[in-house]
């Protein structure tokens, strides 16, 4: 089966030839020169291809020009690029290497790989600052990839594994085309992405869907603060600003004055956005905030056009999204095919009509999305999927642990952080718990609020109270 990603990236890069297509505070590349880079690095991918399969490479890395060259170099040499969060620590990158059955890992210098890989590769493959390693054997054979796999990308599974969806050429270029059609994105759009490259919301809408048009992608490199968010802004003249609701809600603690002269829309998802902060960001900056909704296995479902309180907006072009009393069911051309490492787990969240279940519950109001909650436990951190009962599991192996819950709660700021109650016995400390955590898990997945008591609280059932416990975290704790 023909490839459908090289092709397109072929025409766009030669169709936009001059115009600037990324840029980092390293420096800029255009559409040609973008081509051009990724044809050398394609080359030196190549050769480490397994004879009579295509080669997997994860991308494990922050957002830069080199990210965007290696993501096309891997297309480009027939391989399938595997998009991994950087945030993910050496056990879920481990267990991504194994269930996943990559060949080689794209990185930065000084990431901790020695857990998966086995040496870096001296030419680094025409990849910049990024290295090359190849990632070692493990004696389980890896999952075969469907012919039409041409992506894939993660999200956060239930047994402490990411979860593998494989995308088709055809969903991931339906995903941009319309993410264009439906938020009018134009050649003369500058877009400042602060998101990952492989998060959702970042894939589809600033990567793919930004080439298409001719637009200009600019990245940023480090922690995304507000004054960072300002100066790549004045340095770009950036049209479009993309970010987690966090990132707003530090834009308008620090009220800035300036920088958002030529920014005409700013876009959310990922986690719910307070309406006060939609309102003081539009009144400091004079800029609406675009709420969007989308699901990483189904890619971007609805966008709010108005940016004037309106949900999360109609639904784009290519969805088919049913808002009922079970939940959100949606059908869509950008949707995922499966996951590579857990058969059969999305199969069940399809159902006889093809529809998705989400997992939310909302509905529409004049055509626009509103949730009202989910119907599946996970918590929503920072546009990030949580399992909080994988989270408790991983608490209560820690020494002097005798039981734990963790839940979805509100930080000093008002955004949804992941809180856990545990029950300890003497000498147990939240310094040491979190240690214990950070050992296993991502630093996401550590608990941002955490409270130590004898035993926890429960109902009448014997099952925690959440009640109780939320109420837990309002006192005071010395620890």
């Amino acid at each position: 089966m023909r490839a459908v990603l090289p092709d397109l990236f072929t025409e766009i890069l030669a169709r936009h030839g001059d115009r600037v297509a990324v840029t980092d505070a390293d420096g800029s590349l255009g559409y040609a020169e973008l081509a051009d880079r990724a044809r050398a690095a394609a080359a030196g991918l190549a050769p480490h291809r397994p004879e009579g399969e295509r080669l997997r490479v994860g991308l494990y890395a922050t957002n830069s020009v080199d990210y965007v060259v290696a993501y096309l170099a891997t297309l480009f040499a027939g391989g399938v690029p595997f998009l991994a969060d950087s945030a993910f620590g050496p056990f879920e990158l481990s267990r991504i290497a194994e269930d996943c059955g990559l060949d080689l890992l794209v990185h930065a210098p000084g990431a901790d790989v020695r857990a998966v890989t086995d040496e870096v590769l001296d030419d680094g493959a025409g990849l910049g600052a990024l290295a090359v390693s190849r990632v070692r054997r493990y004696e389980s054979p890896r999952p075969r990839l469907l012919d039409d796999t041409e992506v894939c990308r993660f999200t956060s599974g239930s047994t402490g594994r990411p979860n593998c969806i494989e995308f088709s050429g055809a969903a991931v270029s339906a995903a941009a085309a319309n993410w264009v059609r439906g938020t009018g994105l134009s050649a003369d759009d500058r877009i400042a992405c602060f998101a990952a490259l492989s998060n959702g919301l970042a894939f589809n809408t600033s990567l793919l869907a930004a080439f298409l048009p001719g637009a200009s992608l600019h990245l940023s490199h480090g922690l995304p603060t507000a004054s960072r968010v300002v100066r790549l802004l004045e340095s770009t003249a950036a049209t479009r600003l993309v970010a987690f609701p966090a990132l707003y809600e530090s834009i308008v603690r620090r009220s800035p004055e300036e920088g958002f002269a030529a920014v005409r829309t700013a876009i959310s998802s990922g986690a719910p956005l307070r309406e006060s902060v939609r309102e003081e960001f539009t009144r400091l900056t004079g800029v609406p905030i675009h709420n969007y909704y989308g699901v990483a296995e189904t890619g971007p479902l609805t966008y709010a056009a108005d940016g004037a309180g309106s949900g999360l907006g109609a639904v784009l072009p290519g969805v088919d999204l049913r808002a009922e009393q079970q939940g959100i069911r949606v059908r869509s051309q950008s949707m995922g095919s499966r996951y590579l490492n857990a058969p059969g787990v999305f199969e069940e969240r399809v159902d006889a009509e093809g529809y998705y279940r989400t997992g939310d519950q909302g509905h529409l109001v004049d055509g626009a999305l509103h949730l009202t909650g989910r119907t599946s436990r996970l918590v929503n951190v920072g546009g990030r999927k949580i399992d909080p009962i994988e989270i408790a599991e991983v608490l209560r192996t820690a020494d002097g642990v005798l039981d734990a819950v963790a839940f979805e709660a509100d930080n000093q700021h008002g955004e949804p952080t992941l809180a856990a109650v545990v029950a300890v016995g003497p000498g147990v400390s939240a310094q040491a718990l979190r240690a214990h955590c950070a050992r296993t898990l991502p630093s996401f997945k550590v608990p941002g609020i955490l409270r130590l008591v004898d035993r926890i609280p429960a109902n009448s059932i014997g099952k925690p109270s959440i009640e109780s416990l939320r109420r837990l975290l309002s006192e005071p704790q010395n620890s």
